[in-house]
């Protein structure tokens, strides 16, 4: 009798289980269908004409022809991506880098009063970028920065070092401290320690990190379209603004345009995804 009890409750648990886990397959899938149709639907687009857009926007494209890619490639995508990955892969670069620099002072130093530099730090995530842009506009123009590369690698670097010293530190606090102790013990100096002892150990989190600033950069608005001026210094967004109140009746080319700017950001997450969420979940969950 008992063990018949046994076999249908053995019997329930694992059809809950198999149930759930069912579900669970149709939620990710659902999911998948909802992220990434829109990106399916923008790249047939960019193959159709005018009048099979307006026609029927849902239907497959007549012909795969890439005559409104190489328009919007020519029309000025190149050079907006050519600046997006100046800026963004710049500021990321001095991001991540001053980032782990403070991260690592935080955690490993002896510095008196640490906690009231963390807070500092943390501070400046409730620092918006909106409010200073004034003041910035008329800082960049006297420094003779104002319509420059180094204008946006400076300030996108600048208001994402708190978030990104955040993440790494977290991602320090875990890291065991037998290896510091026996570098020293071994002659090494502190410099020597961060780049040949810690900095290895924090690579999940450094490329989350650098994901992170580049989605971030790659997509900003704001502070591109207000420092920069010239069409040979737009990066993505701004130069995407331009070209669809240049062409916007010519929706496939606008379609194009847009296909071919996330196009990079895209394989660049998926090439690293493994890192980026790895890095994340120990970072967070420290």
């Amino acid at each position: 009798m008992n063990l018949t009890h046994d076999t249908r409750e053995s019997e329930r648990t694992d059809f809950v289980a198999v149930l759930a886990k069912v579900c669970l397959v149709v939620f990710l899938i659902s999911l998948g269908i909802v992220v990434l149709y829109p990106l399916f639907w923008m790249a047939l687009n960019g193959f159709k004409t005018n009048a099979e857009i307006f026609g029927n926007p849902f239907a497959l494209p007549g012909g795969f022809g890439i005559a409104n890619y190489i328009s919007a490639w020519n029309q000025g995508i190149r050079n907006y991506i050519a600046t997006s990955i100046i800026v963004t892969l710049g500021s990321a670069f001095c991001t991540v880098l001053i980032s782990a620099w403070t991260a690592y002072g935080l955690t490993r130093s002896k510095l008196p009063g640490k906690s009231f530099f963390v807070g500092i730090v943390l501070g400046g995530l409730m620092l918006s970028p909106t409010v200073a842009v004034i003041p910035l506009v008329r800082m960049m123009q006297d420094l003779g920065l104002y319509n420059t590369y180094w204008a946006l690698i400076i300030l996108y670097t600048a208001f994402r070092i708190p978030f990104t010293t955040f993440l790494i530190r977290a991602y320090m606090l875990g890291l065991p401290r037998d290896l510091d102790e026996a570098a020293i013990m071994d002659g090494a100096s502190e410099g020597q320690i961060f780049w040949k002892v810690t900095l290895p150990l924090c690579k999940p989190i450094l490329v989350s990190c650098v994901i992170l600033h580049v989605l971030f950069g790659w997509n900003e608005y704001l502070f591109a379209m207000i420092f920069t001026s010239g069409a040979d210094l737009q990066t993505l967004p701004v130069g995407l603004t331009s070209i669809m109140a240049k062409h916007g009746t010519n929706y496939a080319v606008v379609f194009a345009a847009m296909t071919l700017s996330a196009l990079p950001i895209v394989i660049t997450f998926f090439a690293a995804q493994r890192f980026f969420i790895r890095g994340l979940a120990e970072g967070i969950g420290k």
